[in-house]
């Protein structure tokens, strides 16, 4: 059976990651966009990063352009918006797809892992979430709408 251990990405400054680098940490990763309404949660999930990284978080953001063409920078853009309206430090890799033929395999697993409503594996939006233990066990999928201070409780009930 696979682990969230077994996966790799290409980080924003194009450097292969696997994500075995983040083992016994807690992990909520995130497809992100820069031009979505919910793109002001880029300040929430610093926070909690911010916040819960000595403890043993890290958020991980994925951007992705498949709703609304909503993130349709380079990696360039994309780093210089997070850094300059949001000024995020979490973990931030290049462009990936989340849903159809190009899914990543991370987000193939994910969604595998802990399905949407209604049992549906698509992801439905950006700023979709999971949590991940310590363990590397995909414990939640949270909704676009909920918001990262909404999920908190969860990350510390974790940490």
């Amino acid at each position: 059976m696979a682990s969230i251990y077994d996966f790799s990405a290409t980080t924003i400054d194009d450097k292969e990651q696997s994500l075995s680098a983040y083992r016994g940490k807690t992990l909520l990763i995130v497809n992100v966009a820069s031009k979505c309404g919910f793109t002001p949660q880029y300040e929430g999930l610093e926070k909690l990063d911010r916040d819960d990284r000595e403890r043993g978080l890290v958020v991980l953001g994925y951007p992705c352009d498949q709703f609304g063409h909503q993130e349709p920078g380079d990696a360039d853009e994309i780093k210089n918006f997070c850094s300059l309206n949001y000024d995020v430090t979490f973990p931030m890799f290049a462009k990936i797809a989340v849903n159809g033929a190009n899914t990543h395999p991370l987000y193939k697993f994910l969604k595998k892992e802990a399905k949407g409503l209604l049992g549906s594996e698509a992801i439905k939006w950006n700023f979709t979430k999971f949590l991940v233990d310590k363990s590397g066990n995909v414990v939640r999928r949270y909704a676009p709408t909920d918001k990262p201070e909404s999920i908190g409780k969860d990350i510390e009930a974790m940490l």
